[in-house]
Formats: structure tokens, C-alpha cells, sequence
């Protein structure tokens, strides 16, 4: 029975460390409309982000993680990006130009 229960236990860890992987490799496309570093902010028009629940595309402003990404895009450029709930809003994680 001690069996059973640690392979079941170990099938669930499997399972959601599976689940949250999948869950972060969601990487949406977007187009830069505005970058402000001072504030760690970037405006994206932006396809859905099922991951946040978000069924539509729009244009929303979004801190970044890392201040340094904003370094690497301009107003126009395409990216793609993910993007996760923080305990001070959605932010941006990782991000690289499109094609």
C-alpha cells in the first residue's frame, strides 16, 4: 500500500510539474507601441494570452521583469513575449524580437 501511494504521489508531482511547464512555454506574438524605461513599462498589441485567461487580443501596458528587455525593442517591432500574474500586476518575463 506504502508503494502505491508514493507512485501516485510521484505521478502527481510528474503531472504538474509537466502541467506548469507547458503552462509557462506559452509565448504570444505582439508589436511594440510604446517603451517607457523610466517606469519599466511596454505597451504591446497583442494576440490572446491563454494563460492569463485572456481570450482576445488588445493593447495593454505591462511592467517588465527585467528592466533590460526594454533595451532590445522599439516602437514597431514585433515580438514575442510571455507574461505572468505578479503580485504587482502582469508582467512581462521573457521577451524576444519576432519574425
Amino acid at each position: 500500500m506504502k508503494t502505491r501511494n508514493l507512485i501516485a504521489g510521484i505521478l502527481t508531482v510528474s503531472f504538474a510539474v509537466s502541467a506548469a511547464t507547458m503552462a509557462r512555454a506559452e509565448m504570444v506574438k505582439g508589436e511594440v507601441r510604446k517603451v517607457d524605461e523610466t517606469a519599466g513599462k511596454i505597451t504591446l498589441k497583442h494576440g490572446p494570452i491563454k494563460s492569463l485567461d485572456m481570450d482576445e487580443g488588445m493593447t495593454m501596458v505591462f511592467r517588465v521583469q527585467d528592466p533590460t528587455m526594454l533595451k532590445q525593442v522599439k516602437v514597431g517591432d514585433k515580438v514575442q513575449f510571455e507574461a505572468q500574474r505578479t503580485a504587482s500586476g502582469l508582467a512581462i518575463t521573457r521577451m524576444q524580437k519576432g519574425k
